[in-house]
């Protein structure tokens, strides 16, 4: 059996999205590890407190030898347009998560609205990445 334990997000600055994630979003870092070996690479996940499940992989967008100029500038573009990545989060309570994170400093792309899914409402993180946040109703 296959488990989902990490998704990705590419960041513009690590040090930036962990203190948006852990600061504004309320997460916590799951792990943070510099791999000399490999150039000082920085693995950095993070995800809710209290959880063993999936964490946000906070990628920062590599130069050469993984991507070239051209496709870090094609990554980067995608980014600014919120078409990079994204990651979907449930929640028992859309009104109050949103109040909670507005509350925060986190500003949103749409409020909080009814859908034929449940309530739904999106935010991006500061590298431009699409955050959206619902709470399910079963669907017919």
């Amino acid at each position: 059996m296959l488990t989902l334990s990490t998704t990705q997000l590419w960041v513009h600055d690590q040090d930036e999205s962990l203190a948006f994630w852990t600061e504004k979003v309320g997460f916590e870092v799951k792990e943070d590890v510099t791999v000399p070996e490999m150039g000082n690479f920085r693995w950095l996940t993070v995800g809710p407190k209290g959880s063993d499940g999936c964490s946000v992989v906070l990628m920062a967008i590599p130069g050469a030898p993984v991507m070239d100029d051209v496709t870090r500038a094609q990554v980067t573009e995608l980014m600014g347009k919120g078409f990079a990545g994204a990651v979907f989060f449930t929640t028992e309570d859309a009104y109050a998560t949103y109040d909670a994170l507005a509350a925060k400093g986190v500003e949103f792309t749409d409020k909080p609205t009814e859908q034929p899914y449940g309530i739904d409402f999106g935010f991006r993180d500061p590298s431009g990445n699409t955050v959206r946040v619902s709470q399910r109703t079963p669907m017919g």
